[in-house]
């Protein structure tokens, strides 16, 4: 796995180490997915403030850094994918740009409410483990509290290809839908 583009483009990311019989709970998001969910949404990242939920090895973001981005938040409760995301922050020598909160986000993503202060998100990318129900109550979430997304924002939800995902949730509405091979990308403004 690796940075596309970018600053950072051709950087190799570390990744989850798989054992013997074992399978990690962290699924990357592809290369060729992630370009191209970012030839889609091109010169919206430049300067963009990004939330990188349920973030894994934080490559969304860090692509999203490479490409211009002005910050982003890594949010992922697995303490493997905190250290992944700080080891891959490091390589790509975005520490400073980067914050990273280890949080449940399945029991509740009200901590997110305190970090509108210092502006709303542009792009939230929103990647939870496939098919968990998890994406109902957070769309729901982010279209009650409006203010974590700036106007013209998108946030962003993968998933299995297959999934049946609602049209619109609470204040957001949903704008496009994309499909790449296993993974579906569909893209969610304000209403």
């Amino acid at each position: 796995m690796r940075i596309i583009s970018g600053r950072s483009g051709g950087r190799k990311l570390h990744t989850p180490k798989q054992s013997k019989g074992r399978v990690s709970l962290i699924r990357p998001t592809s290369d060729r997915a992630r370009e191209a969910l970012f030839n889609i949404i091109g010169a919206q990242v430049q300067g963009a403030r990004v939330l990188d939920l349920f973030a894994g090895t934080g490559a969304l973001g860090l692509e999203a850094l490479s490409r211009g981005a002005e910050q982003v938040v890594f949010v992922d409760d697995s303490p493997l994918a905190c250290a992944l995301i700080a080891e891959n922050c490091r390589l790509c020598q975005e520490e400073k740009k980067s914050l990273i909160l280890r949080r449940n986000l399945r029991k509740s993503p009200a901590f997110l409410k305190k970090m509108i202060s210092a502006a709303p998100f542009d792009l939230i990318f929103m990647d939870p483990p496939y098919g968990q129900g998890f994406i109902g109550n957070l769309l729901f979430f982010f279209g009650k509290e409006a203010a974590l997304l700036s106007g013209h924002g998108l946030l962003i939800v993968e998933e299995v290809h297959d999934a049946d995902l609602p049209e619109a949730s609470q204040g957001l509405v949903l704008q496009d839908c994309r499909i790449y091979g296993q993974t579906g990308f569909w893209f969610y403004q304000k209403a």
